[in-house]
């Protein structure tokens, strides 16, 4: 009985490993479409570019850039799960990142800075999404990072939710400031929402938990920290008296 639990474990394993090099030979010519389509963009050959990338968007998700856009992440990794072991849905979610990135920076390039924008926003909630799941994957290089979309998308407002994914990664990796300033956008955004002042009063509350060299390793010094409660407290107040 042992031996042939043993052979049936076995079987699983090379066709677990069969099914995994064959996926790497996919990123690997991934990588290669998305060198080519990032040359005709810096080419400025937009037609030759959107149509590579039209072509991979449906073979990988399914869907155009702009239909992909408007998906919550929940839809995305729906899409990507169909007939994909775990592992194999990060990497698709990543080559999805990689896609959308080049979809916005085709879009904006070209006029298009609505859709552009709403393609780097994507990029950035979905690379959000898998970073929280997972702090210690490693991506390939091809994947952009959570601060270069940043960097893409400029100083302009983000959505409610993306700043408050952003608060929390950042939180996590111990940017502590950076952290802040994602707080203090979304109260700028909603500065009467009771639940924002107590999950902000909280923050605070977490990083004077925390050591000064932590503090100070996440450019946060206490003072900073006690300043950034003290006026959520008096934020506090004013939403007591009805923002009058």
């Amino acid at each position: 009985m042992p031996r042939a639990i043993d052979k049936r474990a076995a079987v699983d394993l090379i066709g677990w490993m069969l099914r995994r090099d064959y996926f790497l030979r996919i990123v690997e010519k991934f990588a290669q479409m998305l060198a080519q389509i990032r040359e005709r963009i810096d080419a400025r050959q937009f037609a030759e570019a959107g149509a590579e990338l039209d072509r991979a968007f449906l073979e990988l998700a399914g869907a155009g850039p702009e239909a992909v856009s408007r998906m919550s992440e929940t839809e995305l990794f729906a899409r990507l799960t169909v007939n994909a072991p775990t592992n194999v849905v990060r990497d698709k979610a990543r080559m999805l990142v990689a896609l959308l990135q080049e979809a916005g920076r085709l879009r904006t390039v070209d006029g298009r800075e609505e859709q552009g924008r709403a393609c780097l926003v994507k990029a950035l909630n979905l690379l959000l999404t898998l970073q929280l799941q997972d702090a210690d994957f490693e991506a390939p290089q091809f994947v952009p990072t959570i601060d270069g979309l940043r960097e893409q998308l400029g100083d302009a407002p983000l959505p409610l939710p993306t700043l408050a994914a952003l608060w929390r990664h950042y939180e996590r990796i111990g940017a502590y400031a950076w952290a802040e300033d994602a707080v203090f956008s979304l109260l700028e955004t909603e500065p009467g929402n009771e639940a924002l002042l107590a999950e902000a009063r909280a923050f605070y509350e977490r990083l004077l938990r925390q050591s000064d060299a932590a503090l100070q390793a996440g450019n946060l010094p206490r003072e900073e920290v006690k300043a950034g409660l003290a006026e959520v407290r008096e934020w506090k107040k004013i939403e007591e008296r009805g923002w009058q």
